[in-house]
């Protein structure tokens, strides 16, 4: 399990407290996709009920860490992002999310937590075949115009952002290098994990099928669920709701064994200071100005020009 000091806010690092849960009684860790920022996970993070904190990951080289230079391959992300873990502090049940890209990278820092004798209490992927599956490819050693097509083709990002010049001047290196990340991974020897894994994906997902979804159960010793939603691979935009409300329900789970096990629950906060709940959060239209100007850091920029709603870059 990570540690309640998880729960400060610190600008520089690799985690966002997008939204404060003083009461929290277990926390879930948020993965973006690759081309993706702790931002996506804002509306994730204010749907989160009064007892659960979602905290976005984020990665180097884009928005406030647009200067840090990607690592080279997955598992140093893993590590620079395990860095910032403190392991100190009354300690919290956590839950791993990660989509996409993003499954992979939570799946090497439950790996990383395992050997340290402090494994995460569940690991959610999303969108991703298992590690030993995972689709190998050359797409990010062409040339810019090539990766730009591959992006058209795929329909990966909005068309009408792959014509703004300064968006791609600002977000193409990044998303070359998440490109990088992906089709070089393979992971190393090790130990299964003694965590329980959810996996989820699209019925319609070209990035992933039953049987490369099916290959996670062999990443660990204890249970494995599989859930299909209908949608393609970013099926999370239409069934948001219900993945916040799995989540809830395994990080609840996760504090009621905790509990049980001697460490009392934290106090429930004053009537009328709960917070938002996942099934009646109060949401900003998404596609607002408001949420257009703070989902409107791309790599460090401003692209207030842009509608949030096409801000989501989605790589494999």
């Amino acid at each position: 399990m990570l540690t309640d000091a998880l729960s400060r806010d610190r600008r520089a690092g690799a985690f966002r407290r997008l939204a404060p849960r003083p009461y929290a009684r277990a926390r879930v860790l948020l993965f973006p996709h690759g081309g993706g920022s702790a931002s996506y996970y804002r509306p994730w993070a204010a749907a989160a009920p009064w007892d659960i904190e979602f905290l976005a990951v984020q990665y180097p080289g884009r928005e406030d860490r647009y200067t840090e230079p990607v690592p080279a391959d997955m598992q140093r992300l893993a590590a620079v992002l395990a860095a910032d873990l403190p392991l100190d502090g009354p300690p919290l049940p956590t839950i791993l999310f990660g989509h996409s890209m993003g499954a992979i990278v939570s799946y090497e820092i439950a790996r990383h937590l395992t050997a340290l004798g402090e494994p995460p209490t569940g690991l959610v992927v999303s969108g991703h075949p298992a590690p030993a599956l995972t689709r190998p490819g050359r797409v990010h050693l062409g040339s810019d115009a090539e990766l730009i097509e591959e992006l058209r083709r795929t329909d990966a990002t909005h068309r009408d952002l792959l014509d703004n010049a300064s968006f791609i001047q600002a977000f193409l290196p990044v998303i070359r290098s998440d490109y990088r990340l992906s089709e070089t991974y393979r992971p190393l020897p090790g130990a299964r994990l003694r965590t329980p894994v959810t996996v989820l994906y699209g019925d319609r997902d070209p990035e992933i099928n039953s049987s490369e979804a099916d290959g996670w159960r062999e990443v660990t010793d204890s249970p494995c669920e599989l859930r299909v939603f209908e949608g393609g691979h970013f099926y999370l935009d239409e069934h948001r709701d219900s993945v916040i409300a799995l989540l809830t329900a395994q990080a609840r789970a996760a504090s009621e064994t905790s509990a049980t096990h001697g460490r009392p629950p934290r106090d429930r906060p004053p009537t009328g200071q709960e917070g938002t709940t996942a099934r009646g959060a109060t949401r900003r239209p998404a596609g607002g100005a408001g949420l257009a100007r703070r989902l409107g850091r791309v790599c460090g920029r401003q692209h207030e020009d842009i509608p949030a709603s096409e801000l989501r870059t989605v790589i494999p």
